[in-house]
């Protein structure tokens, strides 16, 4: 997710100290735990975005889309740990909502009649987030139960709500 073009709806963050562990394989196991939730409409593919300016190297996250919304999670070694992070956005309209969005007054009016923010949207969002979210602790714990890590205590667990009710 380009940081610019998304509005960023959640983050969590964890670092693990004294596991090493391959990104490659957290991936794959976090993509069968998604896939055993058998969530309609969602698309995953590996994504790489630039650790910083434009000659920076790439760290490789995964990506799982659903609708307008993108989850992208990375997973990789620091120090003597290893992190998972994990960034839900809001993709804005694209193609020709977005040219109705640049009439003044009136594309906001006609976007709000036709793409209402309604609490089924919402909803489904959110069970987008919690999905997604519980399989990542659940990878985590298969993780640290067979390291033998300490598991991540309930306020570790809980994601940082930026903007979702914001709009």
């Amino acid at each position: 997710m380009t940081k610019k073009d998304s509005i960023i709806l959640s983050h969590w963050y964890n670092l693990i100290e004294g596991l090493q562990d391959s990104s490659q394989r957290f991936y794959s196991s976090l993509e069968e735990a998604i896939k055993r939730r058998q969530i309609l409409d969602i698309k995953m593919s590996r994504v790489d975005y630039r650790e910083g300016g434009m000659f920076s190297a790439k760290r490789e996250y995964l990506q799982v889309r659903r609708k307008e919304h993108v989850f992208d999670v990375c997973a990789a070694p620091f120090g003597t740990g290893f992190f998972i992070s994990w960034w839900l956005g809001e993709i804005p309209p694209g193609g020709l909502w977005r040219l109705i969005l640049m009439i003044p007054f009136f594309g906001q009016l006609i976007v709000r009649l036709f793409r209402p923010q309604t609490y089924y949207r919402l909803d489904t969002a959110l069970m987008f987030q919690e999905s997604v979210r519980l399989a990542v602790l659940e990878v985590i714990d298969d993780i640290t139960k067979a390291k033998g890590l300490r598991a991540l205590s309930e306020l570790e667990r809980k994601p940082i709500l930026s903007s979702f009710f914001k709009r």
